[in-house]
């Protein structure tokens, strides 16, 4: 893991930096997050608009344009989905934006889809059915190992990503990014269909 460093002086990031380069990493998903926690309130520290208190305007507002742009990177970098989705954003991989439901059911979803739709309206009309929750309470726990399944495709595509960078190897880095990108719009879809359920039934909300 390469030293947190500024690129122009301790604290400041340089002109037109993506925050990956903010914190002088290379554009890699595995992460120290405890070496980035402490890379930011060094760099924070010396970019603080306290600091420049007495300095001329333009530098007030360089401080205050810094500690905006930490302050993105960090939040972004240390959250591992915000992390990919940032990186394919910059590569100018398409994704859909973080929390947004993909459009498209993925194919191998399609009948269990419809199949929970009908079952989610007939709970929010009324129908009192216990066997109707039954079937929902399970169709959330599958939905949940399902989601858990694709998170681990995804740490795999991620750790693939970083050979290929690694590597250097151009084609081996788009088509692990494509990957990230597929699995990304399923986890989402695949997110907000448990969130829907457990709405539906009552139960208590967590970020899957």
């Amino acid at each position: 893991m390469p030293e947190f460093a500024s690129a122009v002086f301790p604290g400041a990031a340089p002109p037109g930096a993506d925050y990956f380069s903010v914190f002088n990493l290379p554009r890699k998903l595995a992460l120290d997050t405890r070496a980035l926690e402490q890379a930011f309130y060094r760099q924070s520290r010396a970019v603080h608009p306290d600091r420049f208190a007495q300095a001329s305007a333009e530098r007030q507002q360089w401080s205050l344009e810094q500690t905006s742009l930490l302050n993105d990177a960090y939040r972004t970098l240390r959250d591992p989905i915000a992390r990919t989705e940032y990186l394919l954003r910059i590569e100018g991989v398409t994704a859909g934006g973080r929390g947004e439901t993909p459009a498209q059911v993925p194919p191998e979803l399609l009948a269990e889809v419809f199949e929970l739709n009908m079952q989610l309206d007939e709970l929010r009309a009324g129908d009192g059915d216990p066997q109707l929750r039954t079937d929902l309470e399970a169709a959330r726990v599958e939905f949940e190992q399902r989601l858990a399944l694709v998170d681990g495709e995804l740490a795999r595509a991620q750790d693939e990503w970083d050979q290929a960078v690694e590597a250097g190897t151009g084609a081996a880095r788009g088509a692990s990014a494509a990957r990230m990108a597929a699995l990304l719009d399923k986890r989402r879809y695949m997110r907000n269909l448990v969130r829907e359920v457990r709405e539906a039934l009552g139960a208590t909300l967590g970020e899957a």
